[in-house]
């Protein structure tokens, strides 16, 4: 995906949580499990979309970003990033995040 694709995914009115992953990551599979549960809990909300760290057409992505670790989570809305963090989280850790931003205003 390039950068402009992404921005313009990114740049909608609703929320889209932006999984980095690999295929090879064992917490990267836990993660999947994770959002899927959480798409079906907060479907009216949230946007999801994965990028693999690894495949080349994500290369630039993955640099724009500063990719270190995966995986790696953002949270955006019209364009800004709300949020960012690696690692696996909890199901409700992630809801709770999504409705704390849910309610704040990007400008």
């Amino acid at each position: 995906m390039t950068l402009q694709d992404f921005n313009n995914i990114i740049s909608h009115e609703r929320l889209t949580l932006v999984d980095f992953y690999a295929t090879w990551c064992g917490p990267c599979k836990a993660t999947h499990k994770i959002l899927d549960r959480l798409e079906e809990v907060m479907i009216d909300t949230l946007d999801i979309i994965r990028i693999d760290i690894d495949h080349h057409e994500n290369t630039e992505l993955v640099n724009h970003y500063r990719i270190m670790a995966v995986p790696t989570l953002m949270l955006f809305r019209r364009g800004q990033r709300l949020w960012r963090e690696s690692g696996v989280l909890t199901v409700e850790t992630l809801a709770e995040i999504i409705r704390r931003y849910d309610k704040i205003e990007a400008y």
